[in-house]
């Protein structure tokens, strides 16, 4: 009898643990990341994936959120729109996620939209497409200031910095390159601009070399450009050089992308571009560059910088809400005004944007320089 007790108490004991670890595991909170593993912009991916992890270390380092830790449940989308579709709806379909950190390209969200608004999970997005917090879904929340803004920063430095009057404008024909095209050429028209040309090209093109020889016909005194893709810019870039275009060049945050800048290297420099992140706007920036490049032995970039913030506003808004209801969640993220992310100060409107500015700053020999910061009113 002795010996069954001895044995009973040990399987017990060894439930006990199994259990034990089991309510652990249940107790953390789940954050989705749907992310370019894989694909033609996994190098990108890398970098939010690092930019993640690198706020959910921290976040778990001060104790986590409701007295729990964060777990980050990654889901590959293999940098297409399917395959951004099918990593929400495996999300959303196995439970138990909190919060969705979606991804940074607008064509992705925009094939994505209708899922995430049907699964009802806050999902925080980097796409810049201005309409993507325009489309009656509930559960978006952009961690990055949409194009409506960075359209009016382009032109206004373009004409009133750059003193330049003839645009020829070059552009994806994503979801992210055409609502930015449509946004610059209405801020041009304001300023009082001659746009010369706009052209269109297809994300992963190899050869710009029609597309060059069209800037260089145009008259243009300076090219616009609102370039999806790193590797794109890079290859577009070598070959303005290579065919004798050196108008000055002011672009999306691509091209300061650390993938752009090591394949183009002094193909871009003396380019301007706008950007939402850049290693000396603020402390936080310099901070953050400073435990990025220590932790990963490399620069960062919007990529990262970006889903570093996302996370740590989902945790603020978890812990302001005390509650892991969607709802709750939802309200808590619209009432943040005032954190200060690497990206900027976060102050979200009813349609679910937390930034309304943008950074302008130039390559200098391969230095990105500061110059200065825009801020609009949130509308």
């Amino acid at each position: 009898m002795q010996g069954q007790s001895a044995g009973g108490t040990r399987l017990l004991l060894a439930l006990g643990l199994v259990l034990g670890a089991g309510l652990v595991q249940a107790q953390s909170l789940r954050i989705g990341l749907v992310n370019e593993i894989t694909g033609s912009q996994a190098e990108a991916g890398l970098f939010t994936v690092n930019g993640a992890k690198l706020a959910l270390e921290e976040i778990n380092a001060a104790g986590g959120v409701l007295g729990r830790k964060l777990e980050l449940r990654i889901e590959d989308n293999q940098s297409t729109n399917p395959g951004t579709v099918l990593a929400f709806s495996k999300l959303i379909g196995e439970g138990g996620i909190t919060a969705i950190v979606g991804p940074i390209r607008s064509t992705q969200i925009q094939a994505a939209s209708p899922t995430i608004a049907r699964g009802g999970i806050p999902t925080m997005i980097g796409g810049t497409d201005a309409s993507l917090t325009h489309v009656n879904n509930r559960w978006v929340f952009r961690a990055r200031p949409n194009d409506s803004y960075s359209a009016r920063v382009i032109a206004d430095y373009g004409v009133g910095s750059l003193k330049r009057k003839k645009w020829a404008v070059v552009h994806s024909t994503d979801a992210f390159g055409s609502g930015g095209k449509n946004g610059l050429l209405a801020a041009l028209k304001a300023a009082g601009a001659e746009v010369t040309l706009v052209q269109g090209y297809t994300n992963n093109s190899q050869d710009f070399t029609p597309i060059v020889l069209a800037v260089k016909k145009s008259g243009a005194d300076i090219l616009g450009t609102y370039m999806t893709n790193s590797p794109d810019v890079g290859i577009f870039a070598r070959q303005l050089r290579q065919l004798g275009v050196t108008t000055p060049w002011i672009g999306s945050p691509s091209l300061i992308s650390v993938t752009a800048l090591n394949l183009a290297t002094d193909a871009l420099y003396g380019t301007y571009a706008i950007a939402d992140f850049t290693f000396d706007a603020s402390e936080e920036t310099r901070a953050f560059t400073r435990k990025y490049r220590e932790r990963y032995n490399i620069l960062p970039d919007t990529f990262a910088s970006w889903a570093y913030d996302a996370l740590h506003v989902l945790a603020l808004a978890i812990d302001r809400a005390q509650s892991t209801e969607p709802e709750a969640v939802r309200s808590a993220i619209l009432a943040i005004e005032g954190y200060k992310g690497v990206e900027g100060t976060y102050v979200f409107d009813l349609n679910g944007d937390g930034l309304h500015g943008y950074n302008v700053v130039r390559n200098n020999a391969g230095k990105i320089e500061f110059i200065r910061h825009v801020e609009f009113p949130p509308r």
